[in-house]
């Protein structure tokens, strides 16, 4: 058997990168600026985080001053554009608190050891949070981006009801600016008589399913169409998407009023779900390297029992020259453990404790490069599961064994939460597909402009999109475009979504507003002094 710790190779190499934002962005000098056929005068913002200016897993007053929307608002006043405000946190430090107690953690910034080695994202330590929930902001607010508001949450009422923050029916974030404690977001946004809207929501809808590993249910399977049923890791039925839609467009259209929406990127374009590769544990490294043999030696007898029963496929090993998959449990795969308890039951070794073992093993594999591990899984694998060993001690294993059996990822195969396995990836991808087609659809029957993020998100994954000065991608930290929770923008591809924005309604609206420069945006921090 194997040691019940193992270290594993770091999966980056944590470079330096530009510090925090700038302000003064350069714009196009060349070339009559216009507003063409728009009305920029009172321009509002719907959406969810990616509008609000949430980055490195928090928000805080730098995110939200260069969220695309204000950057946008930046552009529009010069030809035109009127005032547009923001409900900004107290601080940079991003976490908030709720009648004095933290319920919102800080940013992550990038940290470094005494000998100038990267330890990675961390939590921020360097001040407390100074942004109480409860202090409710006073006028309204152009920017109505709300962290965590999937689609059906834009036209709930209450759900900016600081009195239910604390039971989590309510939402910390627009509580601390919802004009009464029944408001909804769509209605303080048309209360304010937008003359021009912009509108990204969805993303959320299947954001959490995905960041869960795809713990949660999917709607379009279940067919359940009550979305106040719905867990936050849930995937929203396209039928109930579309309607809610449907009716935050006609809501937000109504009267011939001009705006932009924009549709949902890929996961696979999120560094999230694409940094960790399938095959993270090396044989570079010495602990790992010295219990290869053993270990194989072990997994044949399993193999064997696999092949047995008709499941060659299921075969793990780890390799001595390159580096190996983990092993994870795939819940779409038939479960063998009945059977493999019975063909284990005769082996000297798995024999006493064939019942675990088959449990263990009876719907494990090796991943593949078709699975995507999780950000966060990189923390845990080859770690041992503490809880799992007591209960190994419970059934009458001895510790030693206990201890062996209970390494993540290589003796004891990866949750469900660590893993999109293919199954889960189709699940979103169907439902993103949907929601983009819904998107498109309402855009067209009512002469609004659509910017095709995702494409640009995807090109960005695959070789990235230049601009002057250098180029931007997907890849965790180093890339400029995705902040430290590997899921939100940076600054730079906010400027980016922007400018995006900006040849959408070139083309819809005959507006020639000039862009700004992403590469005077910065990407993320390299210093614990945020403020």
């Amino acid at each position: 058997m194997i040691k019940n710790t193992i270290k594993y190779v770091a999966i980056l190499a944590l470079g330096l990168v530009a510090c925090e934002p700038e302000f003064d962005n350069p714009i196009e000098e060349s070339g009559t600026f216009t507003s063409g056929d728009l009305d920029l005068s009172t321009y509002v913002a719907l959406g969810n985080s990616l509008t609000a200016g949430f980055a490195d897993g928090a928000l805080y007053i730098t995110g939200q001053e260069n969220s695309y929307p204000n950057i946008l608002a930046q552009q529009f006043a010069l030809v035109g554009g009127g005032e547009f405000t923001q409900p900004l946190m107290a601080d940079n430090a991003g976490g908030a608190l709720l009648g004095g107690t933290q319920i919102l953690d800080n940013r992550r910034v990038l940290v470094f050891d005494a000998d100038g080695e990267p330890v990675g994202p961390q939590i921020y330590t360097g001040a407390a949070p100074t942004t109480e929930i409860s202090n409710k902001l006073e006028g309204s607010f152009n920017n109505m981006g709300v962290p965590g508001a999937k689609s059906y949450h834009l036209a709930a009422e209450g759900y900016g009801n600081v009195a239910d923050v604390a039971d989590e029916l309510a939402n910390p974030y627009f509580a601390r600016f919802a004009s009464t404690a029944n408001a909804s977001i769509i209605a303080d946004a048309l209360a304010q008589n937008p003359t021009f809207f912009s509108l990204w929501i969805g993303n959320n809808d299947i954001l959490g399913y995905a960041t869960s590993g795809g713990t949660g249910e999917d709607h379009n399977q279940t067919g359940n169409l009550d979305p106040r049923t719905y867990g936050s890791d849930d995937i929203t039925n396209n039928g109930v998407f579309a309607q809610t839609y449907t009716g935050l467009i006609e809501a937000l259209a109504a009267g011939g009023r001009k705006g932009i929406v924009l549709n949902l990127p890929s996961v696979t374009s999120l560094p999230f779900f694409t940094t960790v590769p399938f095959t993270p544990l090396s044989p570079l490294n010495p602990d790992f390297a010295a219990q290869i043999p053993t270990l194989n030696e072990t997994y044949d007898k399993l193999n064997q029992a696999f092949a047995f029963l008709g499941f060659p496929e299921r075969a793990i090993q780890f390799s001595t020259t390159a580096a190996s998959a983990v092993v994870i449990k795939d819940e779409s795969l038939t479960d063998i453990t009945s059977n493999l308890t019975m063909v284990l039951a005769g082996d000297p070794v798995f024999g006493p404790i064939a019942p675990i073992i088959a449990a263990q093993y009876g719907q494990a594999r090796q991943a593949t490069a078709n699975d995507l591990l999780i950000l966060t899984s990189s923390a845990i694998i080859g770690q041992p599961d503490t809880d799992r060993i007591q209960d190994l001690i419970g059934l009458g294993i001895p510790e030693d064994l206990a201890a062996q059996l209970s390494v993540k990822g290589v003796s004891l195969p990866l949750e469900d939460q660590w893993v999109l396995i293919p199954a889960e990836q189709t699940a979103i991808e169907n439902a993103r597909n949907a929601f983009n087609a819904t998107i498109a659809g309402l855009a067209e029957a009512n002469g609004l402009a659509l910017y095709d993020v995702a494409s640009d998100l995807t090109q960005a994954a695959n070789g990235g999109i230049p601009f002057d000065g250098g180029i931007i991608t997907s890849e965790f930290v180093r890339g400029g475009g995705f902040s430290l929770d590997g899921v939100h923008p940076t600054p730079r591809a906010h400027a980016l979504v922007a400018n995006g924005i900006l040849s959408a309604l070139k083309s819809t609206y005959n507006a020639n507003i000039p862009k700004v420069d992403p590469g005077v945006y910065g990407t993320v921090t390299v210093s614990n002094d945020v403020n």
